[in-house]
């Protein structure tokens, strides 16, 4: 096999795992907008941090993937992650909350709040 198909496919595969990314994101983004707190760690709630740390550890696992594919592939790192991952952590006390950042979120990737994600 070539290399060049190697990387054709690599990348088809990059495409296919952004997808489930944004997908798994999108649908813990409208728990979070319809009322659950932990997923982006705002507050010192363990119990909802607890709860929230498969689907985070999961979404991190995710991005790295794609990361480390991107740089084979010679592209810059998977923006999307780079941005959930510094919208997490503590934050001012006047700071939106996770409910009202998660409903921003899908506004600006252009998602519904109730409509279940794409499979």
């Amino acid at each position: 096999m070539s290399k060049a198909d190697r990387l054709s496919r690599l990348d088809a595969r990059r495409i296919e795992l952004e997808a489930e990314y944004e997908d798994a994101l999108v649908d813990a983004l409208r728990k979070v907008a319809a009322g659950s707190w932990g997923l982006f760690g705002h507050n010192r709630d363990r119990a909802a941090r607890a709860k929230w740390e498969p689907a985070v550890t999961d979404l991190c696992d995710r991005g790295e993937e794609i990361d480390r594919m991107r740089d084979q592939l010679g592209l810059q790192r998977f923006a999307l992650h780079d941005e959930f991952e510094a919208s997490r952590g503590s934050v001012p006390s006047n700071a939106p909350g996770e409910p009202k950042q998660a409903r921003a979120w899908l506004d600006r990737l252009g998602k519904d709040i109730d409509r279940p994600a794409r499979n």
